[in-house]
């Protein structure tokens, strides 16, 4: 098991590896928004992990939404 502390200013964080999990101790006043930032990113790095698709393929699909999503939805943007 690894423990680590960073301490800057007045932000405590620390970071605890056990067998099975990573955890990470914030002070509850950190910015909430940056936060929200981190855990999504680390829910993508989860969900992905075992993903066989490539950089090209996620663009692909993320181009057909986007595009999709405009036909219907530009109605309400441009009158």
């Amino acid at each position: 098991m690894n423990h680590f502390v960073i301490n800057c200013v007045s932000l405590i964080m620390e970071i605890e590896r056990t067998d099975n999990e990573i955890i990470f101790r914030i002070p509850s006043n950190v910015d909430t928004l940056g936060l929200q930032r981190i855990i999504d990113y680390l829910h993508y790095k989860e969900a992905t992990t075992k993903s066989d698709a490539n950089q090209n393929a996620v663009d692909e699909i993320a181009e057909e939404s986007k595009t999709s999503w405009w036909q219907e939805n530009k109605s309400k943007f441009i009158k």
